[in-house]
Parts: structure tokens; C-alpha cells; sequence
């Protein structure tokens, strides 16, 4: 039997959604003011209460106060089944990282697909024992299905460090051994992953550490294995299973996906139909141009495009970002860039291509901007400052009632009745912790000493200090507003002042900086995720550690193959796109420096809406949040072609269809999601082992890819990233 508390609602999980609101909870700046929501949030902990329920309406409305220690967890379907995503997802993802628009298969995809594997295992697999383990231990559980969806998810995109050796490879001409490239990408994954542990005590335990976005996960596995849906109760129609299938199918058959912006007629990608009208009009390349200029064609056809940065039908702050786009990629950078500010007048606004330079200190060829900096990706760096100042000062004004309160309370709090639920399951002992930091530092020091990185050992050993002084802190933020504050800048300036002259160890030490904090954040998030859904600390622990390896060894033999396989990969004239925009950004940054004052604006910027809503306490002001500063991230390799039509769709799904169709919105949104994604990535695939690789990239040559729907966009004045003014032969910038 379940052990089970009483509770003033057993309708789990979504019955509440519409009324008392995950979303609206979940989503903490629709407060009217801080201290009532400070007074009605952090409600007093008696132990009455306790014995009910979580003392939090955000966990209440999402996570179910039970649990079956008996049913199944970590199976035979489960190792599987999860192992199986842990290469799929990593390598699919790797093989689109270096293309042009991107799309990332996310955690999502794996939680929906994986639903439908797993009903027809159980149904179809005989129930048989090898070596005393059953292949079908009856009904899949939701346990099972929360274990997949991390070891699908935990190491799905990119590791960060498998930049540095694209960098490496591309820009200074170092090509090192496997077992390097395989220490430095386990070292800056995993080593995290230690602090996480450790962190759990303080992050994860006490019911005030609330980790917003683990509730919305949860609310999507209760939701699927229930019929009940947010808001409406049951709701008709088709299953989301057939749901999927429709759409899935309709995307990958009915050539919506890619077939025709992506390889027929690359022009409804880059529809930028002003530059097609006036295509040697230099001024007109950089306003409307998408290739160089700030995109202000608006329109494109190319889902791949839409959802670059993240699927608009899922996203939350489309407001704010578009808000943040346009104010500083639309109105501060063609001032900057019109004023000739940088000698950017010089410079295609979005151009992040590098000259040759060599280093006296390395002697080796590094490629880097000198004495300027391309507008964008100045405007780019100054928001990264921006964001680190604006988040600190936003959760100050805002939430440090929460934060001091909620954070004292994580200190000597009673165990809610989730935390009482986990406690009969054996806690991960701290000494396997240790076990892991001493191997992965070990990996690190390794990949350091052994080869000519030029990066110190006590750098490696302070980058780490950094990150580690911050998981508390800033998992405190995260878990209670759902904002991380970001290390890789501030990282970056550090390694600048201390070891200068030395990009490949900057880029060292800022991966073990910035993702460091990052990972440990990530592996506490998915801590807390079972800790809601009542899975086995330990199960979980070997879980995540044993996906990550296989995640980041996929993604490591992906790559391997794709520089030796793909003709002129990470050049800007790549033919199937494979320019590698990240990793343009990535060597840019290596040695690049930024706009410092944007730390005094990122202080001041929230301290206005704030204070003109001590005025006007009901206004959309209460709405505005750092995201304006950090949403565009992206930003490059995105453009405005990634940015505007990813906000209009999203207002679609997230403000039309969720307010007129709640129930429909409910049920098939993340499903659609998932779908469009997924084909779409199915679609990229076969088309460039079919007709872009296949015949050493020769199909169509002369036809297909000379004709004027694939060369438009490429031959004219923003095609070629002309400026609007040009240096003559010997003349030098003023």
C-alpha cells in the first residue's frame, strides 16, 4: 500500500492549475507586492500542517503528498530505454550544434516519446526472467518514467567544453588525442556534479527550496499518467499519443519541416525580402539584412529558424525578451553603429569573423578582432554584464525577504512530508561525493599538465573555488525565484587580469568556472525533481553520473567524426550550413573585452520599474524581470530572425490559445512542442545524409543549389557582409 497523509485535495496534479495556478504561482513576478507575498508565501511551519501537505501552494498544486516505495524504479526497460536516449539525444544534438539555425532536442522530447516506448514494452515484452531479471516487470511506473527522462536529459546539449576543442582545432590549429578531448569534457561535466552533492543539504531538503521549473516537470509526468488535465478535468479527443503521431508524421511527410526553407528554397529561411529589392544598398544590408544586418525583414518560413533559441510554444517571458531585444538590438545598437562608435561603420553589425594575429606568448595563430569590436557582439558582452548586477539587484529588492527568510528556515526547518516520504530510502553517502571531485580533478590536472594548455594548475584549482563559493548562494536564488546568475563573464575578466595573452587557458578556466556552477546546479535541480516524484537517491545518483559519461563520449565521437567527415565545417561559406556560429562566439570570446559600465546599468535598470510600482502596485511594471538583459544571450549566433518570429508564435500558444482553450492548450501544447521538434530534427538528419552528404555534397550542384532561391540571399550586399563604409588599399582606421 502507498504510504499515504491526508490532504485537503487528492485531485493530483493539475486539477488546481487554472484556480490557484502553477503558472501563476511558478511564475513569481505577477506578486503585488513583496511583503504580502512574502507574508502569504512562506506560511508558518506548524506540524499539524506539515503532516498535511507541503506548506507551499506551488508544491501542492504540482507534486502528489504519496508514495509506493514498492513499485518498480530502476529496471531492466529503464536502463535500456534511457541508455538508448543518453546517445540518441547527445548526438543528435552535437550534429546540430555546428549547423545554421540549430534546433536542440530537449528533455521534453524524451519525456513524451518515452511515455508511448514504455506502454508498449510492458504490453508486448514477455514476461520472462534472464539471470533472475525481469525483462517486463508489469505497468510501466512513473518512477521509471522520471529516471529516463534525467539520464535523457542530464547530458543532452552540447558540452560546454567540447567548444574549447573546436577552437582548438579550427582557430589555433591544435589537434590533440582523444584521451585529452575525453578527460577535459568529463572533468568540467562531472566535477560539478560533487558540489551538487554536497549542496543538497541546503538546496534540496528543505521544503523552502521550492526549484520552480522541477515543479513544472512534475506536473507534466502527473498529467501524463493521469487522466485528469489542468483546469477542465477530462477532456475529449484524440489521445496524446495519437496526437504526436499526426504531428510528428506530418512534419517529417508533408515537407514542412526543412525539406523546402532548409534545402528546395533556403530563401523562405532567410526571407529578407528588403535586401532583395535593394540588394547593393549598403545601409539597407544592415538594417533589414538577416545574414549580417539587424534583421529587420522580421518574417521567416523555417521552423528551424523559430525555434533556434528554444520552442516558442513552451516559452514564458516572450514579453520581456522581445522588450529586451528590441530596446538593445533595435534602437541602442543602429545608434551605436550609425554613430561610427568602435569604427564599427567599417563592420557588418552582426559579423563575428576574427583576423589572424599571433601571440608572442604561445606562438601560436590566434584569430581575434584588434582594437574594435563588432557592434552586436559588444551589445552582446555589455548585457552579459548587465545580467549578473541586474539578477543580484532584482532578487535584493524583490525577494530578499524570501531568500533571508527561507534561507534561515533550510537551516534548522522541519522536514516537510515529502522530505519524511524520502527518508526511508538510503541517502547517497558524502564519501562518494569526495570519490567523484578527487577523479575528476584528477581528469582535470591530467588534461592541463599533459598537454600544452598554457593553464596553470593553481588557475584550475582557484576557477574551481569560484564556482564552488557561488552553488550555495546562487541555488538559494535559483530555487526560490528561478533565476541563475551566470559565472562565465566574470570568470572570464578574472583569467583576463591574471593570465593574459593565454586564450586557450582563458577558455579553460572559464568552462571550469562557469559550468562547474552550472552542472552542480543542474545535478541539484534534478535532485529535487526526485525528491518530488520519490525516487531512490542513489538509484538517481548512478543514474545521472553513468548518462553523463556516455552523453559526453557520443558527443565527443560525433564531433571526431564530423571535422573529419564534413568538408570545410566551421567555415562561413559551409554549403549545408555547418558554419559553427557557437563556436565563432566561443574563440571570439577568448579573447575579447567588453563593456564594464554595463555592470552600473544592470544595477540601476531594476531599481526604476521597481520603484514606479511602489506607485502604481497593479501595472504590467510587476511583470518586468532580468530576463530583459538575459534572454538574448544568444545573441550571437542568433539574430533577429531567431528572435521576433520566436516571440510572435509564442504569444500565439502562450497568450491566445492558453487563454481561450485552456483545457486543449493543456493537453496538447508541450505534445506539439515535442513533435515539431523532434520531426524537425529527423527531417535535418535525412536530408543531409541523403542529398548534402551523400555524393560528396555534388547533388544539384549545378541546379538545385545555383538557383535563385538558394543564392539570393547569399550574393547580395548583406549575403557578402558589406559595410557601409570600406578602408582603401593602405588607408587605416581614423
Amino acid at each position: 500500500m502507498p504510504i499515504e497523509y491526508s490532504s485537503t485535495s487528492q485531485d493530483y496534479p493539475l486539477r488546481q492549475l487554472d484556480d490557484s495556478g502553477l503558472k501563476d504561482t511558478v511564475d513569481l513576478e505577477s506578486v503585488q507586492s513583496e511583503d504580502k507575498d512574502t507574508e502569504e508565501r512562506v506560511r508558518p511551519l506548524s506540524s499539524g500542517y506539515l503532516d498535511d501537505d507541503s506548506p507551499y501552494p506551488e508544491v501542492r498544486a504540482a507534486v502528489a503528498n504519496t508514495d509506493d516505495p514498492t513499485i518498480p524504479v530502476l529496471t531492466i526497460r529503464t536502463w535500456v530505454i534511457g541508455l538508448a536516449w543518453a546517445v540518441v539525444m547527445p548526438g543528435v544534438n552535437q550534429f546540430l550544434f555546428f549547423r545554421y539555425p540549430s534546433v536542440p532536442i530537449t528533455g521534453i522530447v524524451a519525456q513524451l516519446l518515452s511515455f508511448p516506448h514504455w506502454r508498449l514494452w510492458a504490453i508486448y515484452v514477455p514476461q520472462k526472467q534472464i539471470f533472475g531479471v525481469s525483462l517486463n516487470p508489469g505497468p510501466f511506473s512513473i518512477k521509471e518514467h522520471v529516471l529516463i527522462t534525467i539520464m535523457a536529459s542530464v547530458g543532452a546539449q552540447s558540452a560546454y567544453a567540447t567548444d574549447i576543442i573546436a577552437v582548438q582545432k579550427v582557430y589555433y590549429n591544435q589537434s590533440y588525442s582523444f584521451s585529452y578531448q575525453w578527460f577535459l569534457v568529463m572533468s568540467t561535466q562531472l566535477i560539478g556534479f560533487s558540489a551538487g552533492g554536497i549542496a543538497r543539504r541546503f538546496l534540496v531538503s528543505p521544503p523552502s527550496m521550492i526549484w520552480p521549473t522541477s515543479l513544472v516537470s512534475c506536473a507534466l509526468f502527473n498529467t501524463l499518467h493521469s487522466q485528469q488535465y489542468a483546469g477542465t478535468g477530462r477532456l475529449g479527443g484524440i489521445s496524446r499519443e495519437r496526437f504526436f503521431a499526426y504531428c510528428f508524421h506530418g512534419i517529417v511527410h508533408m515537407v514542412r519541416s526543412d525539406f523546402f526553407p532548409g534545402y528546395l528554397f533556403q530563401a523562405l529561411s532567410y526571407f529578407s525580402w528588403v535586401t532583395w529589392i535593394w540588394p547593393e544598398d549598403p545601409v539597407i544590408a544592415q538594417l533589414f539584412g538577416y545574414m549580417h544586418g539587424m534583421g529587420m525583414s522580421v518574417i521567416t518560413l523555417d521552423w528551424s529558424q523559430i525555434a533556434s533559441v528554444t520552442s516558442p510554444i513552451i516559452g514564458w517571458a516572450a514579453a520581456n525578451i522581445l522588450f529586451g531585444f528590441v530596446t538593445f538590438y533595435w534602437i541602442i545598437t543602429p545608434i551605436l553603429y550609425f554613430t561610427n562608435t568602435w569604427n564599427s561603420l567599417y563592420h557588418a553589425v552582426y559579423d563575428n569573423t576574427m583576423k589572424s594575429v599571433t601571440l608572442d606568448m604561445e606562438a601560436i595563430p590566434v584569430t581575434f578582432t584588434q582594437g574594435y569590436s563588432r557592434t552586436c557582439f559588444a551589445v552582446s558582452y555589455g548585457m552579459s554584464f548587465a545580467t549578473i548586477t541586474a539578477t543580484l539587484v532584482h532578487a535584493f529588492i524583490h525577494f530578499r525577504k524570501q531568500i533571508i527568510q527561507q534561507a534561515r528556515r533550510s537551516l534548522r526547518e522541519q522536514p516537510d512530508v515529502h522530505a519524511r516520504l524520502m527518508s526511508q530510502y538510503p541517502q547517497v553517502p558524502e564519501w562518494w561525493y569526495l570519490a567523484l571531485f578527487v577523479v575528476m580533478f584528477a581528469f582535470g590536472v591530467i588534461s592541463i599538465e599533459l598537454w600544452p594548455t598554457y593553464m596553470p594548475v593553481w588557475a584550475f584549482v582557484f576557477a574551481l573555488a569560484i564556482a564552488f563559493t557561488y552553488v550555495i548562494p546562487c541555488g538559494m536564488i535559483q530555487a526560490i525565484t528561478n533565476q541563475q546568475v551566470g559565472l562565465n563573464v566574470i570568470t572570464e575578466l578574472i583569467i583576463g587580469y591574471a593570465a593574459p595573452g593565454r586564450p586557450v587557458a582563458m577558455m579553460m578556466f572559464k568552462t571550469w568556472g562557469y559550468i562547474t556552477m552550472t552542472q552542480a546546479l543542474t545535478f541539484t535541480a534534478d535532485f529535487k525533481l526526485g525528491h518530488y516524484m520519490k525516487i531512490p537517491p542513489r538509484k538517481m545518483f548512478f543514474c545521472q553520473i553513468i548518462a553523463t559519461v556516455i552523453a559526453g563520449s557520443t558527443q565527443l565521437l560525433v564531433q571526431l567524426w564530423m571535422f573529419e567527415s564534413i568538408p570545410d565545417i566551421c567555415s562561413l561559406t559551409q554549403k549545408d550550413g555547418f558554419t559553427c556560429p557557437n563556436t565563432q562566439v566561443f574563440g571570439t570570446a577568448s579573447i575579447i573585452w567588453a563593456l564594464l559600465y554595463f555592470f552600473i546599468v544592470g544595477a540601476v535598470a531594476p531599481i526604476i520599474p521597481w520603484l514606479l510600482m511602489k506607485k502604481w502596485p497593479n501595472s504590467f511594471l510587476r511583470y518586468i524581470n532580468p530576463v530583459i538583459f538575459n534572454g538574448t544571450y544568444l545573441i550571437p549566433p542568433a539574430t533577429a530572425l531567431n528572435f521576433v518570429p520566436w516571440a510572435l508564435v509564442g504569444f500565439v500558444f502562450q497568450y491566445i490559445v492558453r487563454r481561450r482553450n485552456f483545457a486543449w492548450w493543456a493537453k496538447y501544447n508541450y505534445v506539439l512542442s515535442a513533435a515539431l521538434d523532434s520531426g524537425l530534427a529527423l527531417s535535418v538528419v535525412t536530408i543531409f545524409f541523403t542529398l548534402q552528404y551523400a555524393g560528396n555534397g555534388l547533388i544539384g550542384q549545378h541546379s538545385i543549389q545555383s538557383w535563385w532561391g538558394n543564392r539570393v540571399f547569399h550574393d547580395n550586399f548583406d549575403g557578402q557582409g558589406i559595410p557601409v563604409r570600406q578602408l582603401a588599399p593602405g588607408e587605416t582606421f581614423p
